[in-house]
């Protein structure tokens, strides 16, 4: 089998991710772009990406049947560096430079947005993922009555985290005192809101919440949200953090004297490492679970269960599995349904449409647009509540502790009051 030399300069300027030879002879590459924090503070989201492209290129090595022909695969991923600015630039090299095929991108509002919009604006089709969907929606001023014509998400939203910390806390004895920690990104302008937010929902459900207002990431004191929960007694702590200014807030407040006995904060809980770095601070923090081992699903892609998967990768990298990693591969299975799916791969028109039809079964659990979310671009997927407990095999193991929400998905155990 031979290759000519453009096609192998090509391929070695960029980085193929994985050769099909027969397909590269016939000339025909589809080229899905990545995006997502490999540094920064959100760096923990895609710790695992680089393992997860591994194994897609192991399972896309022999190519992928099209219409048309097999083709090759090329997985091109970039950096956002934890910067909404710096996703966007690269999403447009990859659109404008590269010429993708198809968009991937995860891992909070300040990557998927500005990664969407740019394929919005361009006309090329994207699926997002890891975030929830009303900053996703609403933080890029979607209309509810049109949506968005290249753009597609799936992930839960702010109503079913709502619901599984209320869930959480109602299965405990608390004085139903919350204190917020909102900052002011995208995610924590969501979770606020007081028309779309937590506010509203919180006050339904009988709870009286402290809100001290919007902070700045990677904040070097949290004085004055502490001395009003303090003030107002909270014996609950929620929010959407990331993790360097979860263990400031931690510390801090143990240090003056705010002792709660519920803390159940998103993002900066999700990974294995944040927690680890806590020390004892991280005995008993309580978060929402998008994704587990014990998730009763397998992949479309490779046939693995969610157990295999996550023992693969603590295999692999001697590593403790991480939320992630579901999600990064369900996006390349969605990708791989969208791609056999399409009547014409060489056309992003035509990838847009097998996009917007898509209803398959991944390794997170069914994804449809059109019919399993509030809008036509979005999917909802499940979730549950969970806890950091001290583990046997690891200092801290994340176990779920309610089910209400998602009765498929097994629990653990129970909840427990922080020490």
């Amino acid at each position: 089998m031979s290759i000519t030399r453009r096609h192998f300069v090509q391929i070695a300027s960029t980085g193929a991710a994985t050769l099909s030879w027969p397909a590269l002879a016939q000339g025909r590459t589809i080229k899905l772009g990545f995006v997502s924090p490999q540094t920064g503070p959100l760096a923990p989201f895609g710790e695992a990406d680089k393992w997860v492209i591994a194994g897609i290129n192991e399972a896309f090595k022999g190519g992928i049947d099209l219409a048309g022909g097999k083709a090759a695969v090329q997985v091109i991923l970039k950096d956002s560096q934890s910067s909404p600015n710096r996703a966007g630039e690269v999403a447009n090299d990859l659109i404008l430079k590269d010429k993708v095929d198809l968009m991937l991108v995860s891992s909070t509002p300040e990557t998927t947005n500005p990664v969407n919009d740019a394929c919005e604006l361009n006309e090329v089709p994207c699926i997002s993922t890891m975030a929830p969907w009303q900053p996703w929606f609403f933080g890029r001023k979607g209309d509810p009555a049109k949506g968005f014509n290249w753009t597609y998400h799936f992930f839960w939203g702010l109503e079913d985290v709502i619901a599984v910390f209320t869930n959480l806390w109602g299965s405990v004895a608390t004085n139903k005192k919350v204190g917020g920690l909102f900052p002011n990104d995208g995610d924590g302008n969501a979770w606020g809101d007081i028309k779309l937010g937590f506010p509203p929902v919180l006050t339904q459900k009988g709870y009286a919440l402290t809100d001290p207002g919007r902070y700045q990431n990677l904040t070097q004191t949290f004085a004055s949200h502490i001395a009003a929960f303090k003030r107002d007694g909270t014996d609950i702590i929620t929010g959407v953090v990331i993790p360097p200014d979860m263990k400031t807030f931690l510390t801090q407040a143990r240090q003056q004297g705010l002792r709660p006995k519920v803390v159940s904060v998103g993002k900066a809980l999700l990974f294995p490492g944040a927690v680890e770095a806590l020390g004892e601070l991280g005995d008993g923090l309580s978060t929402e679970v998008w994704w587990t081992p014990s998730h009763p699903y397998k992949s479309s892609l490779t046939g693995m269960t969610a157990k295999q998967l996550a023992d693969k990768y603590e295999a692999d990298t001697k590593k403790q599995w991480t939320q992630p990693i579901g999600f990064a591969h369900a996006l390349f299975e969605m990708a791989a349904d969208v791609l056999k799916r399409s009547k014409d791969p060489a056309k992003r028109e035509s990838i847009r449409d097998a996009l917007a039809a898509t209803s398959t079964n991944t390794i997170v659990g069914p994804v449809k647009f059109g019919g399993q979310g509030p809008f036509k671009n979005v999917s909802k997927t499940p979730l549950v509540g969970g806890q950091w407990v001290k583990g046997s095999k690891r200092p801290y193991e994340l176990v779920v502790v309610n089910n209400d929400t998602a009765k498929e998905i097994p629990v653990g155990g129970k909840l427990k009051l922080m020490a």
